[in-house]
């Protein structure tokens, strides 16, 4: 008879990869110039990789991996990935879940729809987590829930910040309720990190919403969303067909949940590594080599 620890196949414990790639970099539409999708603008695609694949018009920022917001916002080979290997099991042997994972593997590169590692932003080390979309849904699976776990034990172990950058639609239902349990594993593991004293900050991308957005992505010591970014538990149009009422204009934008006070910050992509550092070095943390003040 199965049991928990055969979800998680045995692999090292964690590796080291080199800095993404250029091509990791680079995340342009084919042809030379592409249409914004918010204002309607022609976009020179040259122009639209210097603005890190947000509109220099109107700021509309295009869905980017998890490897492109790595290789743009750590320090050049610093990235040290942890836990590359994990994979999904198929715990339920819900229906072709196996094949669905497959595909995303080979759609994303990726064994899973997070990226844990150690890195430095301006010579300021971290350990960071990038969720990445493509995969199913950026839903958070059992190895999704372990690796970000594993992620804020080792800041415990380290003393270092932990950073986590969510997009997500929610827990993986093909895992049924050990997807759900991930929920409340993540969540104790940032509260034993508070407990420790450490530095949580939760960076929330376009969309992040449901288990993902009632878990770990809530609890940071400082919350940072993206322009525009829908952030919620629940779409507005499930709670307007719930309540049957129509909700104010905007309701789930980053915007709209910052006047609520439940967003400290929203950040632009362009701004997120230098933002990052500063409230890094703010709350003492320095560069390799340098002096903390705090």
């Amino acid at each position: 008879m199965a049991t928990i620890k055969d979800f998680f196949r045995s692999k090292p414990k964690y590796v080291t990869v080199h800095q993404p790639s250029t091509d990791d970099r680079r995340e342009i539409p084919d042809g030379l110039w592409v249409k914004c999708e918010e204002c309607g603008n022609l976009l020179f695609n040259k122009e639209l990789e210097r603005s890190l694949m947000v509109c220099p018009k109107c700021g509309y920022h295009y869905r980017v991996s998890a490897r492109f917001r790595i290789a743009n916002l750590v320090d050049e080979d610093s990235f040290e990935e942890f836990d590359a290997d994990l994979i999904p099991g198929d715990p339920l042997g819900f229906p072709a879940y196996p094949e669905k994972t497959r595909a995303a593997q080979e759609k994303t590169g990726l064994k899973e729809a997070v990226i844990t590692g150690r890195c430095r932003i301006k010579g300021i080390p971290v350990i960071l987590g990038v969720m990445e979309f493509g995969f199913i849904g950026g839903s958070m699976g059992s190895v999704v829930g372990e690796k970000i776990t594993r992620a804020a034990e080792r800041a415990i172990e380290t003393k270092l910040p932990l950073i986590i950058i969510s997009t997500s639609g929610g827990a993986r239902m093909q895992e049924g309720i050990l997807s759900l349990m991930q929920m409340a594993k993540t969540s104790a593991a940032i509260g034993r990190l508070d407990e420790a004293g450490g530095l949580y900050i939760s960076v929330l991308a376009n969309p992040c919403t449901a288990g993902v957005m009632a878990s770990f992505a809530s609890l940071g010591d400082i919350i940072i969303a993206a322009p525009k970014a829908l952030v919620a538990f629940a779409g507005p149009r499930v709670i307007e067909q719930t309540v049957r009422e129509k909700l104010p204009p905007g309701s789930h934008r980053s915007e709209f949940v910052m006047e609520h006070g439940f967003v400290d910050l929203i950040v632009d992509r362009r701004e997120l590594r230098d933002t990052l550092a500063k409230l890094l070095h703010f709350h003492g943390r320095t560069a390799v080599g340098g002096v903390s003040n705090g």
